[in-house]
C-alpha cells in the first residue's frame, strides 16, 4: 500500500486555506455531479469540503481519507450527516465495491503507483460506473508548494488519458480546467515561492477571476488549465 507523501502539516493548511476558494470548490462539484450516480466513493476526502455538498444531492455517499489525523477530523466534521459512511482507504489496495462511481480530487498526484491506485478505484465501482478525476496540470508547474505538498508528478492529457488506460478503464471525457489558475499558480508558486493557502490572493482571485474563467470556459475548452478533468468507465 502506498500512503499519500508530503508534510501532512502544509496539506492541512492548503486545504483549510482552499476551502475558502468557494467558488473554485462549486465549479469542480458540478464537474463531478453528472456521473456520480447514486451511490459514490470519494477517495482522499481531505477535510470532507466536496463530500458536504456532494452528499446534499445524493442519498448515499463514502468518504475516505489515508491519514490517521485527518480522519478523525472528518468523522467528527460528518458525524451528523446519516446518509455519509466515513472510512479509512489507502491506495493501491485489493477492495472490491459496487459503488456507482469513485470521484479522487487532487490526490493521484501524491501517490507513485499511480496506475495502481486507478485499478483499486476501478475495482470499487460497478460496471458501467465512472471513475471520476481531477489532477494538477503540466510539469513545468512543479515548484516548492507541490513538493511541499507531497506531489510526485503533474500531468498533461496525455500522461492521465495512458494512466487510465493501462488501468483498464475506458476514457469518457477530459479537458483541462481553470486556464488563468495555471497562470496565477505558476506567478505564485514558482516565481513568488508562495503557498496556496488562505489569504487576500485567493479571495480576491475566487471573487473576481474564478466566475469569469468558469464562464469562458463552459464556452470553449481551453487549451491549458491548472487541472486535467478526466471521467472515464469501468468495462462491463
Amino acid at each position: 500500500m502506498a500512503e499519500i507523501t508530503g508534510d501532512q502539516r502544509v496539506q492541512s493548511e492548503v486545504l483549510e486555506g482552499l476551502a475558502t476558494a468557494v467558488n473554485h470548490r462549486r465549479w469542480f462539484i458540478e464537474l463531478a455531479v453528472p456521473y456520480l450516480g447514486d451511490d459514490p466513493i470519494e477517495i482522499g476526502s481531505g477535510l470532507g469540503d466536496y463530500a458536504l455538498e456532494w452528499s446534499e444531492r445524493l442519498p448515499r455517499f463514502t468518504a475516505t481519507e489515508a491519514d490517521p489525523d485527518r480522519l478523525v477530523q472528518l468523522k467528527e466534521r460528518l458525524a451528523d450527516r446519516p446518509n455519509i459512511d466515513v472510512r479509512q482507504m489507502l491506495l493501491p489496495h485489493n477492495d472490491r465495491g459496487d459503488y456507482s462511481a469513485a470521484v479522487s480530487y487532487n490526490v493521484l498526484e501524491h501517490i507513485e503507483d499511480h496506475v495502481g491506485a486507478l485499478e483499486s478505484m476501478r475495482d470499487l465501482v460497478r460496471p458501467g460506473g465512472a471513475v471520476i478525476i481531477i489532477v494538477p496540470a503540466f510539469q513545468f508547474a512543479m515548484g516548492p508548494a507541490d513538493i511541499a505538498t507531497g506531489h510526485v508528478r503533474r500531468y498533461t492529457k496525455k500522461t492521465l488519458g495512458a494512466a487510465m488506460t493501462d488501468a483498464g478503464l475506458t476514457i469518457e471525457k477530459m479537458h483541462y480546467a481553470n486556464a488563468l489558475g495555471l497562470i496565477g499558480y505558476f506567478m505564485a508558486t514558482k516565481v513568488f515561492r508562495l503557498m496556496p493557502k488562505e489569504g487576500p490572493m485567493v479571495k480576491v482571485y475566487d471573487t473576481l477571476v474564478l466566475p469569469a474563467t468558469k464562464a469562458a470556459e463552459q464556452l470553449v475548452l481551453p487549451p491549458f488549465g491548472q487541472s486535467v478533468f478526466a471521467v472515464a468507465r469501468v468495462p462491463a
